[in-house]
Formats: structure tokens, C-alpha cells, sequence
């Protein structure tokens, strides 16, 4: 739920409660004061009745006006003093039942005992009553809606340097040389919000650079000496002087640099990659560069007498045909190598996707971090960093890469 969303619905709820209740009370107090009003006009029409009785010494005659009906009943003793009530009555002179407010009294007129009611109609205080209500109520009620519509404006008005701010830190890149761009505004804590994210990014962007320059200058310094190293094993494995055990630790010092050699190559390809060195692209007939592919580990799959089955498409992508190369040599490769003696591929290549499926030795890995930089089976004899790389070229095309593990088979799939 967004912020504004929230606010608005909890001002809202708020508002509503509030208008409901003060509506109510409103209301009900305005009805306790025009019934009080009522009560008195009675009691005025009762003392009346107590005078002309007292004149006359009797009761006049029972009396249906307008908005007012006078009744005497003759009962046995006094029983009830003086009581108010509302009810519904008969009006004679409307021919319709309405709603009235009572006064009951018992009086004592020439030694007999009387009950007087005397009933006033409340059709007027009502129809008076809700008019006053909603002559105050209805402006309120405006009042509300049009604070509603004043906050939600101002609002958004307020908040959009801070979704601009928003906008700007999803497009910032640590890649690109660009600064991170501020936002004017007016208010003090997003200008300081202002302030705190470009302090951070730019502590950021000189961290990542003294990184990235690290790395780069370590691998450049480190091919030196390993191609030195290299040429100095490759004469003495040439020498005959050497017994069987110097020749086997010639060879696993040989193995081990060879290793060393290609994990440095790694390392710069990923550094060129993060620093978007190999930008050059081009439309690449990706059908004909995975057949190509095929014929390549054709060598090693009928040697393992592993079956390969293709689906593939013309289809053409705009990508450097460097990184397209090294793509398909780590998805195709790995499934040679991680397959076993009669095993199963199956390459596909279509207008949406290119997928790499293969029968493994191993059981699932772990799909959180099968992409992550140095991350390896238990079994592999890699460095874990060919699928980082897929990645890093997947991203920087802005493609998508997937894997799932079903059905005893690794299924990578590049989505475009």
C-alpha cells in the first residue's frame, strides 16, 4: 500500500467516524432542546386547563385543534404526577396518525379526581429539526470533502521531490560517470535527504573505482609473472635430465599455473565487463554461432558418447560477438563437463530464449547463489566463476538468465 493511499484511507475512516458522531449528537441534542420546548409549551396549556377548572369548576370539554389535543379521564385517586412522553396520535383535524409529545397530570376538581393529557404534534419541530441539521451538517460535511481533496493535492504536490529522489536513486549507476542528480526542493528534511544520498553516492563511486582499479592493475601485474613462470616450466618439462617424480611435480606446478593463468583471464574479463570496456555489438547470427559451438565440443561429447539433440531458430541479437562467444563456450561447456558417459543435451534457440539442458552427476545447485562469483559444485574442478560471468554478459545486454533443476536435468535459460 502506498503512503498516500494509507494516509488518505486513515484520514478518511477518521473523518467519516468523526462526521457520523458529531451528526449523531448534534442531532439528538438539537431534539432534546426542541422537546424541551414542546414540554413547555404544555405545561403552558395545562396551567390554562388548572385556570379555567378553577373559574369554572369543571373541566372544559375535550378539544382537538390543529396541533393539539386536550383529554380529561375521571379515575378512582391520584396516581400520577406530572409525566412527558412521546407517542403517536390520532389527529382528528389531519385525519392521520402522527408523532406527538405527551404532558399526563392528575388533578382534584370539585372533589372528583381527574387525569388530564394533553398531546402536542412534533411534525413541525421535526420537519425544523432537520432542517437546521442539515444547514449545519451538509456545510460540514462539504467542509470535510474539501479537505480531502486539499490534503491529497497538497500531498502530492509535497512528495514529489521525494518520488523524483526515488526515480534518480533507481537510475543511478555506479558504471556510469554521471553524478547522482539532485532534486530542488523546498522542503528542509528532503533537501537534507537531498544532501545525505549524494554524500553517500559519491563515497560510494570513489570506493568502487579504487576497487575496480585494484583489481584491474593486480591482474595486468599478475600476467607478468605467470607467463614467466609458464615458459621457464614449459623448458624444463622439455629437459631430459628429469627422474618420474620431478616430471609429476613438474606437472601438477604446470597444471596449478595453467589454472592460476585462467583465473587471472577471468578476473579481467569481469573487471572489462563492470567497466563496460567491451561495449562494440553487433547483429550476430546466434543459430549459426551455436551450431558453430556444437561442432566445437562435437569432439569431447562423442568421446563420452553423450547425445545431443538441437532446436534451433534464425534469430538474430545485437551483441559484442566477443562476449556472445564466451557465453555459449561456459553454458555448452559446462554441460559437456558436468555430464556423465552416455548422457543427454539438448540445446534450443528460439525468438524468446536460448536453453541449455543437460543429465548431470550432481543433483540440484542451489539457485540463490548458483550465479554468484566463486560458487562451485562440490565435484567441479572450476574456479566458479564461468556462470558469474554468463551473468555479468546476460545483465549487460539486458537479457535475463534463469536455472532450474528438474527431472535429473540442469536447465539454464537466457531469456531476451
Amino acid at each position: 500500500m502506498k503512503l498516500f493511499t494509507a494516509y488518505n484511507r486513515v484520514l478518511l475512516i477518521t473523518g467519516s467516524l468523526g462526521l457520523l458522531a458529531i451528526g449523531y449528537l448534534f442531532y439528538h441534542t438539537l431534539g432534546n432542546y426542541l422537546d424541551r420546548q414542546i414540554d413547555n409549551y404544555l405545561v403552558e396549556e395545562l396551567l390554562e386547563v388548572k385556570d379555567y377548572a378553577a373559574k369554572k369548576e369543571n373541566f372544559p370539554a375535550h378539544v382537538a385543534f390543529e396541533d393539539l389535543v386536550i383529554e380529561y379521564h375521571r379515575i378512582p385517586k391520584l396516581k400520577r404526577k406530572r409525566h412527558f412522553g412521546d407517542t403517536v396520535f390520532y389527529n382528528a383535524k389531519k385525519k392521520l396518525s402522527e408523532t406527538g409529545r405527551y404532558l399526563e397530570e392528575d388533578l382534584v376538581m370539585a372533589s372528583e379526581t381527574y387525569r388530564v393529557k394533553i398531546i402536542a404534534s412534533k411534525i413541525a419541530h421535526i420537519d425544523q429539526a432537520k432542517s437546521i441539521f442539515l444547514v449545519i451538517i451538509l456545510p460540514v460535511f462539504g467542509l470535510l470533502l474539501l479537505l480531502l481533496l486539499v490534503s491529497h493535492y497538497m500531498i502530492k504536490r509535497i512528495w514529489l521531490p521525494f518520488r523524483q529522489l526515488l526515480i534518480n536513486l533507481k537510475s543511478f549507476n555506479l558504471n556510469q560517470e554521471q553524478d547522482f542528480v539532485q532534486v530542488p526542493t523546498s522542503i528542509a528534511e528532503f533537501r537534507e535527504l537531498n544532501d545525505a544520498i549524494v554524500d553517500i553516492s559519491q563515497r560510494v563511486r570513489s570506493d568502487y573505482r579504487q576497487i575496480k582499479l585494484f583489481t584491474e592493475n593486480a591482474s595486468h601485474e599478475m600476467m607478468t609473472p605467470i607467463a614467466v613462470i609458464n615458459a621457464k616450466l614449459d623448458t624444463m618439462l622439455q629437459s631430459s635430465d628429469l627422474d618420474e617424480e620431478q616430471s609429476r611435480n613438474l606437472a601438477d606446478l604446470y597444471r596449478a599455473t595453467a589454472k592460476l593463468t585462467k583465473l587471472n583471464q577471468s578476473l579481467l574479463l569481469l573487471v572489462k565487463i563492470d567497466n563496460n570496456l567491451l561495449n562494440d555489438r553487433a547483429q550476430l547470427n546466434f543459430k549459426e554461432m551455436v551450431a558453430e559451438k556444437l561442432v566445437y565440443f562435437q569432439e569431447f561429447t562423442q568421446r563420452r558418447n553423450i547425445s545431443v539433440d538441437t532446436e534451433l531458430e534464425t534469430h538474430a541479437l545485437l551483441m559484442n560477438r566477443y562476449l556472445a562467444d564466451i557465453l555459449l563456450d561456459n553454458l555448452i561447456g559446462n554441460a559437456v563437463r558436468h555430464n556423465y558417459e552416455g548422457g543427454n543435451i539438448v540445446v534450443k534457440l528460439d525468438r524468446k530464449s536460448f536453453s541449455v539442458s543437460n543429465t548431470g552427476i550432481e543433483g540440484a545447485l542451489d539457485s540463490t547463489v548458483v550465479f554468484e562469483r566463486f560458487y562451485k559444485s562440490p565435484s567441479s574442478e572450476g574456479m566458479g566463476l564461468g556462470l558469474a560471468i554468463v551473468k555479468q554478459i546476460v545483465e549487460l545486454h539486458q537479457f535475463r538468465i534463469s536455472y532450474d533443476y528438474q527431472g535429473g536435468r540442469h536447465n539454464f535459460v537466457v531469456s531476451f
